[in-house]
């Protein structure tokens, strides 16, 4: 029997959109029935992650949730996130389902390691960065990264919120480009670009930089998982 995806959603829909063509792209598939059954939830009622982990900001446990139990409804056999900041709530909103929630942020370690990278330079918004998911996740792993200095890291919160979920194409791009080469100064080997809005810049704004994708790596996570063929074995 052909097994399901359910995306949770909403957070936000560029990049709910972004991963949905990635499953599609990454699936060796030769007709329409031969692609997965996928189910998405774009759930623009879920209030902002970083806003709520630095404080101030609406919970959005309920709405995630509501997303997670309307998709296993639906008939999804593992629920996906693409919203790595989300993953903060990770461990509060999976009781509730009884199907499984591929964790992002674990999947991305695991292609790090893969890679024998030693060290990341580390691009996300302010409430990943603050929340530390990725920085545990990592230091368990044994792998080093560094994240931009506070002023520095403006100009990637600009990217991300002033350019993709503002849908503005007119960004000027000249302090995020110095705020990831400050990066491989550093040390990094690699970007990773922790936000799902940054796979779209990157690709939107022709961002020449090396980076690794944790909404691909989702989506092949994904694909493994219902036992659907990686297209060319990616």
């Amino acid at each position: 029997m052909k097994k399901s995806i359910g995306i949770i959603g909403g957070m936000g829909s560029l990049a709910t959109c972004d991963l949905f063509k990635k499953i599609i792209n990454m699936t060796d598939a030769k007709s329409d029935q031969e692609h997965i059954h996928i189910c998405i939830d774009c759930n623009t009622n879920i209030p902002d992650r970083t806003k709520a982990i630095l404080g101030g900001g609406e919970n959005p446990i309920p709405e995630m949730v509501r997303s997670g139990v309307r998709l296993q409804s639906m008939g999804a056999d593992v629920l996906v996130m693409p919203c790595n900041t989300a993953h903060y709530f990770y461990d509060k909103i999976t009781p509730f389902f009884d199907i499984p929630l591929l964790n992002m942020l674990k999947e991305t370690v695991l292609e790090i390691k893969k890679r024998n990278i030693r060290r990341i330079g580390l691009l996300a918004t302010d409430g990943t960065i603050e929340s530390r998911v990725y920085h545990t996740a990592l230091e368990g792993a044994g792998i080093d990264l560094v994240i931009p200095p506070p002023l520095k890291q403006m100009s990637v919160m600009d990217v991300i919120y002033n350019g993709i979920k503002a849908s503005n194409r007119n960004i000027n791009l000249d302090e995020f480009y110095g705020t990831v080469d400050e990066l491989f100064e550093k040390g990094a080997e690699i970007l990773v670009l922790g936000c799902t809005e940054l796979p779209v810049a990157f690709e939107q704004f022709h961002i020449d930089r090396p980076a690794l994708d944790p909404t691909s790596v989702l989506a092949a996570a994904a694909i493994r998982f219902v036992d659907k063929p990686l297209l060319n074995n990616l």
